[in-house]
């Protein structure tokens, strides 16, 4: 049985955050709000927490998983920004994009696209996922919490509670998400490219 947090969307609870960034030290998997939906997550390099998110989404080894990142700072360590990305990035992130980037030395071979050596990089605007990344003070290795069976993510907590309360470790309630992901950006050429179409204002990277 999973342990559940409620945490307050706006002003979340240190003492409930904490718990919840022990669990993900001890090799836990967690689900967690974002601007956009409610998604899963892990420790990076976790092999073992990131095989077991891949059996709840059923996923094969192609699928990219994102890094959640807490600033700039983070994206420079684990991808390859150039000074065009660069602009980019900073005005838009925090929020609901994810960034395809060529991966460095520093990304688990695991993450990374297997033919392209990309990663995909989020900056969550979410004040509760803020909250996470800033007591874990490392990225977490993440993906929308859309499970096979469904068509749209899992957006209200009492429905993830009676899904996954046996297959994760610990739920962070936070009121309900969207069910839109983030728009998916590839930064990794020499032009801006819509992969996925969600959340974000994809127009701002077209023409």
């Amino acid at each position: 049985m999973s342990q559940y947090f409620e945490i307050h969307p706006v002003t979340p609870q240190p003492r409930l955050l904490k718990q919840a960034v022990e669990i993900l030290r001890n090799g836990g998997v967690i689900v967690y709000p974002t601007d956009s939906t409610y998604a899963l997550a892990c420790r990076i390099g976790d092999k073992p927490a990131l095989e077991r998110i891949r059996a709840i989404r059923r996923l094969d080894d192609r699928h990219n998983f994102t890094l959640a990142c807490l600033d700039l700072s983070d994206i420079s360590r684990y991808a390859k920004v150039d000074n065009r990305a660069y602009r980019t990035l900073k005005a838009h992130t925090p929020g609901p994009y994810t960034f395809i980037l060529m991966a460095t030395r520093e990304v688990p071979r695991i993450l990374q696209h297997p033919k392209r050596k990309t990663i995909g990089i989020r900056v969550p605007e979410h004040a509760v996922a803020r909250a996470l990344l800033n007591e874990l003070g490392e990225p977490l290795m993440t993906t929308s919490l859309l499970l096979p069976e469904d068509d749209l993510p899992l957006t209200d907590p009492d429905d993830i509670r009676e899904r996954l309360d046996k297959q994760v470790d610990a739920i962070v309630a936070s009121g309900t998400c969207g069910l839109e992901p983030s728009t998916v950006i590839d930064l990794s050429g020499d032009e801006p490219i819509v992969v996925r179409r969600g959340l974000g204002d994809a127009s701002l990277f077209e023409g």
